[in-house]
């Protein structure tokens, strides 16, 4: 089994409270947005943690560069699509149901909305994750990420993270 921290939105430089469960994780997964400059994805490249990631509508021309804007990729046999702004079942944006049905993922992981949402596609038969925002930036309230069990072929849990109020109240 492994443990998974699925995060996005973080808009620079990612805080202890963050940190503390990136550092209990086996690999993390990021959904976009990290920021206008590079330290919150170096914070996370420094752990050596497995770390699978796109880039986002905010993000600097070096994580442009550096990162893909979509991303499939499997881990324990559990098969992954990731990109930035994907919507939500029935509401999915411009093209991602069509790869969502070719690619036939288990789960889909997008950011962008800073909305928490771990719902299940029914049609698709896809489990969908927006593990909300974990920087302060944005318009959310609270700061959250997801945490994942997974073990060869089967997500085990879904677990919310809540970090507080984008405003620093536990």
């Amino acid at each position: 089994m492994k443990q998974i921290l699925v995060l996005s939105d973080s808009h620079g430089l990612l805080e202890q409270d963050a940190m503390k469960h990136v550092l209990a994780a086996d690999e993390i997964w990021h959904g976009g947005d990290w920021g206008a400059n590079m330290q919150a994805f170096e914070q996370l490249e420094k752990t050596g943690k497995v770390l699978r990631a796109v880039f986002g509508n905010i993000d600097c021309a070096t994580l442009r560069a550096t990162l893909p804007e979509s991303l499939f990729f499997v881990s324990e046999g559990v098969k992954v699509f990731m990109t930035h702004i994907g919507g939500y079942p029935g509401r999915y944006a411009k093209g991602v149901k069509d790869v969502l049905k070719s690619k036939r993922p288990h789960i889909f992981i997008c950011g962008h909305s800073h909305i928490l949402k771990v719902i299940q596609d029914k049609e698709l038969g896809i489990l969908h994750i927006n593990p909300g925002a974990c920087g302060r930036n944005g318009f959310h309230v609270y700061r959250t990420m997801v945490r994942l069990i997974i073990s060869p072929g089967k997500v085990e849990r879904a677990d919310v993270i809540q970090l507080g109020t984008r405003a620093g109240e536990k």
